[in-house]
């Protein structure tokens, strides 16, 4: 049952989404340009694999612990004013790692600038789910992470084209990378209007009197297998986007031609999620998210591969593919099973989820690749996703697709027999002075010698409330 506050506003059209669309796209393009522009930031000053890890695991610590109180918040009331902090700390983030010079400093903005995408998400998130009915859900979402893949698709090109060099010069321009990244997020702020319905003042006041223990949302069927897959989808990327300029410098591959392969899996990402839609008519959702997880794992442990520069293409592009089901279906399997009045506060633990695995998975890949080579690290997520196609699997198997009937009460074996007349209106016949009284609950259709028998056979229509 779809609550009162995802239908205050709803019929405007969807222009609304469009426009937080939009938005997105800047706001992501801006931390995907950023992102690997720190990285050739750091590298520029001496920052090995190790550090790396530990810079690209900051930039999710502090959404580790705000997200839940976040989505708290939201629940209990508006989502725009998080999309405006969010702007504001990213673009604050981007300009000041572009001016550090040090990397603590660059850890720290990176953890400003993780904040600030945590903001925008969970408020863009929680606008999706309370104007979309439910039969527009996954249709919503997925157009939604387009503007995610928009941002993905542009963000890395813009870094390539900007970031060149060695040492000094590479100091230069990835700091000049980052200013335009931050930049780009101030643009997002000309899409930031009539974005929230206007909800009724009966709503409100609800959502503020209802709160739900975060241990019962976890606790729900399907919330933990949403957030499990949704950590595994978005550490591949994140690791991705971290990992191939290093992969890229070690291989002897110029940042442009990296920038151009990251755009390339965005860009697959991008006609995945336009034609996800059929895709869940033709196989269902449980199999498309199983499928494409494991054939994430495997191409992302084929990337380990000393491939050449056409194969890695050919393997992100696939890889896109593959990981632009997993978001917008885990949005929607969590919205669905989340209790009504915490849907915000469920889509931020799956954010928290997806935070953890940015900490705990660049932290990890950090330590692997500097005792087994840059090249671990993807074999590692290969893990991670066939693991969570793992879990889909199991989920499906366990799962019915609906709720069974309840079946009727057997039948006595009297009431198979085809003697038995059916039960009547008509007055029962006169009682012969040798047969006791029947009980009030014995059917007046019950043949002789029966009436000793009571609970035998099924009361008669009249005699049911």
């Amino acid at each position: 049952m779809v609550p009162a506050q995802t239908l205050v506003g709803a019929p405007g059209g969807r222009g609304w989404l469009l426009r937080l669309v939009i938005a997105f796209s800047f706001t992501q393009g801006a931390v995907s340009m950023a992102r690997p522009a720190v990285s050739y930031r750091a590298l520029s000053v001496g920052a090995d694999e190790r550090a790396i890890g530990v810079i690209t695991a900051a930039y999710a610590l502090l959404p580790l612990f705000a997200a839940v109180p976040l989505g708290r918040r939201t629940d209990h009331g508006r989502c725009a004013p998080l999309l405006v902090g969010g702007v504001v700390l990213i673009a604050a983030g981007c300009a000041l790692s572009g001016t550090s010079g040090s990397l603590p400093e660059l850890a720290a903005w990176s953890g400003v600038m993780g904040l600030g995408h945590l903001c925008f998400v969970i408020g863009a998130q929680s606008i999706v789910a309370r104007r979309s009915a439910p039969d527009e859900q996954d249709r919503n979402f997925g157009h939604f992470t387009i503007g995610a893949s928009l941002g993905q698709l542009t963000g890395p090109v813009a870094a390539g084209l900007l970031v060149s060099g060695q040492g000094g010069e590479m100091a230069r321009t990835s700091g000049l990378a980052l200013l335009v990244s931050a930049a780009a997020a101030a643009v997002s702020f000309i899409s930031l209007w009539r974005l929230e319905a206007r909800t009724a003042r009966g709503t409100t006041a609800a959502r503020r009197s209802a709160k739900v223990p975060v241990r019962r949302i976890l606790r729900t069927r399907g919330v933990p297998a949403g957030i499990f897959i949704s950590l595994a989808v978005l550490s591949a990327t994140d690791i991705l986007t971290a990992y191939l300029p290093v992969i890229g410098e070690e291989r002897g591959i110029t940042p442009t031609v990296i920038g151009l392969l990251l755009s390339l899996r965005a860009a697959a990402t991008i006609a995945c999620r336009l034609v996800m839609t059929p895709m869940i008519r033709w196989l269902g959702r449980t199999v498309l998210l199983t499928v494409t997880c494991l054939l994430g794992g495997l191409l992302c442990a084929g990337i380990a591969l000393p491939v050449p520069v056409w194969g890695l293409a050919l393997m992100l592009a696939a890889l896109g593919f593959c990981l632009g089901v997993g978001q917008p279906l885990s949005m929607t399997t969590v919205v669905r099973a989340a209790p009504d009045g915490a849907r915000s506060t469920a889509l931020a633990l799956r954010l928290t989820g997806n935070r953890l695995g940015q900490v705990a998975a660049p932290a990890s890949a950090g330590l692997v690749a500097g005792v087994a080579g840059t090249a671990a690290p993807f074999l590692m997520l290969g893990v991670l996703l066939v693991g969570a196609a793992g879990l889909g699997l199991r989920k499906s198997g366990g799962t019915p697709a609906d709720p069974p009937a309840a079946r009727p009460a057997d039948p006595p074996p009297s009431a198979a027999t085809p003697t038995d007349p059916p039960p009547s209106a008509d007055p029962p016949p006169a009682a012969t002075p040798t047969d006791p009284p029947p009980p009030a609950v014995t059917p007046p259709d019950a043949p002789h010698g029966t009436a000793t028998e009571p609970g035998r056979r099924p009361a008669p229509a009249r005699d049911t409330p």
